[in-house]
C-alpha cells in the first residue's frame, strides 16, 4: 500500500536551489531539470525541507476546519505544544474553553494521555529481559527513521502507543459511553498537530494498526480562530485534567523527566538524533535505560505547523507548569501496560533497496564504491544529489549520468586540454627535427 505523505512540493514555486537538498536527513530530495523531486520511499515527513525552503515550495498538507462539519459529535485533541503558542497564558482552561467555543463538543487533552504513557513506561522499564536502552515511540519521525535505517534498534522502540493515539482511543470510548445515541461513524476525533509527521502517522496504518484519529488540524490553522475566542472568555467553564508531567511532553526532555530515572538521554534536532542513533547502534551508551528523541529542535514546540518561536514556546511551557499539579493521572507504581495501549513491533523496512537479489545488490554496491573513488568528494550538490556518495548510487541505479558532476567534467576537460598541449608539443618537436632544428640555440649570422 502506498504511503501517504503530508509533506508535498509545489513544483511551480520551486526554483531549484539546494537548501532542501542539503537539509534532508534521509537524502530523499534530488534536483532534476531545475526542480526539486521528493522520493516518497525515503521521505519521513520531518518537515526540514519546509523549514528551510525560501520560496515556500514545500508545505504540509492536513485537514481543514470545514472538514469537521461531516461529524455529529466533534472531539478536539490538543497537543501539549498548543499551550506554548499563547503569551501570558496562566490557565489551560482558556484554551480548552476556546476550542469548545470553536464548535467542538468535547476536548480530550493529549497531555492527559501522556501522563498515562509516562506511568506505563515506568512499569515497562522494570520488566526483566527487555532490550535497553528503550527508545521513545512518541515521535513518528524517529520510529519511521529507525525502521528504515537502523534495523538493530527496532527492538529498542518502546512498545507503547504514542499519547495522541491513546488519547484518540480513550476519547472515542468515553463519547460512546456517555452518548449511547451516537454511532461510531458519528464521532470525529480531531488532533491539533504541531508537525506533518503526525499527519502522516494518522493517514497511514501505524505498525499495522489503523489510527483512532479521523482528522488532523494544524496548530497554525487553528491559532487565530482560537485566540479570538479565548480573548472573549472571562472565566472558563472547563477544567484541565492534566498536570506538569503531561504538559512537559511539549518540550525536549519532558518525557524523560517524568520517568523519575536519571539514566536517560534526551536529544532534539534531526541531525543530533541521527548521531545519537549511530552511537546507540554501536553500543556506546551501555548505562542508559531510556532515550527520548525529538526530530524538531526544542521538541514538539519546534514543529513546522506551529506559530511561536520554539524557544519562546518552551519558556511559556516552563512558566505555565508552575500553576499545575504534578500529575492527576497515573502515579508511580500504579497499573501495568494495558493491552489497548500496546503497540505492535516495529519491523525493519529499508527504503529503496538496491536490489532484491543479494548478489546483484552486492555488485551494485561495489560499482558505487568504484564510482565514488573517481568523484571529487566535495558534496557540492551541483549534480542534483546531496552528496557524492548519493550521486554514485544514482548513477548505478540509472537515475543520473556521470557528466552531471560539474567538478568531475571539469577535471576530465582539464586532463583533455593537458593531453592536447602535450600532443602539440610533440608535433612541434617532430617538425623541428624534420627541419634539422636542434634544441640548442642556433648561431646568428655575422
Amino acid at each position: 500500500m502506498e504511503y501517504k505523505h503530508s509533506v508535498s512540493l509545489d513544483v511551480e514555486k520551486c526554483k531549484g536551489c539546494t537548501h532542501c537538498l542539503k537539509r534532508c536527513p534521509t537524502e530523499a530530495i534530488r534536483i532534476r531539470e531545475g526542480k526539486a523531486r521528493i522520493n516518497s520511499q525515503r521521505c519521513i515527513d520531518c518537515g526540514e525541507c519546509i523549514r528551510v525552503c525560501p520560496y515556500k515550495a514545500k508545505k504540509a498538507t492536513h485537514d481543514s476546519l470545514e472538514a469537521m462539519e461531516q461529524y455529529r459529535y466533534k472531539i478536539a485533541l490538543p497537543a501539549p505544544s498548543l499551550y506554548g503558542q499563547f503569551d501570558h497564558l496562566s490557565d489551560i482552561d482558556f484554551v480548552l474553553q476556546g476550542l469548545l467555543d470553536m464548535g467542538f463538543d468535547e476536548v480530550y487533552e493529549v497531555s492527559k494521555a501522556a501522563e498515562l504513557v509516562s506511568g506505563y513506561t515506568r512499569q515497562y522499564l522494570r520488566r526483566p529481559g527487555i532490550k535497553k536502552p528503550v527508545i521513545s515511540s512518541a515521535c513518528p519521525v524517529i520510529v519511521r527513521l529507525i525502521s528504515m535505517r537502523f534495523p538493530y534498534l527496532c527492538e529498542n522502540i518502546l512498545p507503547i502507543l504514542p499519547p495522541v493515539e491513546i488519547a484518540g482511543k480513550l476519547a472515542r470510548k468515553k463519547a460512546l459511553a456517555e452518548h449511547p445515541e451516537l454511532r461510531a461513524e458519528d464521532i470525529g476525533v480531531c488532533f491539533i498537530s504541531p508537525c506533518p509527521a503526525k499527519v502522516s502517522y494518522v493517514k497511514n496504518s501505524f505498525a499495522g494498526e489503523k489510527s483512532n484519529i479521523d482528522l488532523v488540524l494544524s496548530i497554525s490553522d487553528v491559532y487565530f480562530s482560537l485566540v479570538s475566542r479565548m480573548n472573549k472568555i472571562i472565566v472558563p467553564e472547563v477544567s484541565t485534567d492534566s498536570g506538569m508531567v503531561g504538559v512537559s511532553w511539549a518540550v525536549a526532555g519532558g518525557e524523560s523527566t517524568a520517568l523519575l530515572n536519571d539514566r536517560y538521554l534526551a536529544a532534539d534536532g534531526i541531525e543530533n538524533v541521527i548521531h545519537v542513533l549511530d552511537q546507540i547502534e554501536n553500543a556506546d551508551f551501555p548505562e542508559l535505560e531510556f532515550v527520548e528523541l525529538n526530530a524538531c529542535d526544542g521538541g514538539c514546540v519546534g514543529g513546522v505547523m506551529t506559530m511561536a518561536n520554539p524557544y519562546i514556546a518552551k519558556a511559556r511551557i516552563q512558566s505555565l507548569k508552575r500553576y499545575l499539579p504534578v500529575s492527576p493521572n497515573l502515579h508511580p507504581g500504579e497499573g501495568d501496560v494495558p493491552g489497548e495501549a500496546a503497540m505492535p513491533p516495529v519491523e525493519y523496512a529499508p527504503a529503496s533497496p538496491l536490489s532484491e537479489d543479494r548478489k546483484e545488490a552486492m555488485r551494485m554496491m561495489a560499482d558505487i564504491q568504484d564510482i565514488r573513488r573517481e568523484l571529487p568528494d566535495l558534496d557540492c550538490g551541483s549534480c542534483g544529489a546531496p552528496t557524492c556518495a548519493a550521486f554514485a548510487e544514482d548513477i548505478v541505479r540509472g537515475e543520473a549520468c556521470a557528466d552531471e558532476c560539474v567538478v568531475f567534467m571539469r577535471m576530465i576537460f582539464h586532463d583533455y586540454i593537458e593531453k592536447r598541449k602535450d600532443a602539440a608539443q610533440v608535433k612541434e618537436a617532430m617538425r623541428k627535427a624534420a627541419r634539422g632544428d636542434t634544441n640548442a640555440e642556433r648561431e646568428e649570422p655575422k
